[in-house]
């Protein structure tokens, strides 16, 4: 071999290097900067999840979990509780939202009313008849 082509290796082979170094520093970011196209929808501006958002919404299940202990007693306790209501927006779109025991009861099936939420959690739904705070 000359030289030349043994530089040309040592080049290629540097390259490689440096390449693999940058995927493994960098990972999703790196790739998805050569794979992702920048589309300009509506979701890519969505408000920070710290922001409390409000939608026009309406119930359509309701999920709870909860492990429920009986004592010898006869008393029953819950403990490990987690309520969550899910809703269906005017655009199509699933929320799963977390709540309390009180407004898991109180909010109603298939009553549009104005959804506010912070992150996964309720806040207040308003409907016609009223209003259901968390």
């Amino acid at each position: 071999m000359s030289a030349e082509m043994i530089n040309l290796l040592w080049l290629l082979g540097a390259t490689l290097i440096i390449v693999l170094v940058m995927i493994f520093l960098f990972g999703n970011k790196f790739i998805k900067f050569f794979i992702e196209e920048n589309i300009d929808d509506e979701n890519s501006r969505q408000k920070p999840v710290s922001e409390k958002m409000v939608e026009m919404a309406t119930l359509v299940r309701k999920c709870d979990d909860r492990m429920r202990i009986v004592e010898a007693s006869g008393k029953v306790k819950y403990i490990d509780e987690y309520y969550e209501l899910e809703f269906i927006t005017r655009k199509g779109k699933k929320l799963k939202i977390e709540c309390s025991q009180k407004a898991y009861d109180a909010v109603p099936f298939n009553q549009e009313g104005s959804l506010t939420y912070k992150r996964n959690n309720l806040v207040k739904f308003k409907y016609y008849d009223g209003i259901v705070y968390n």
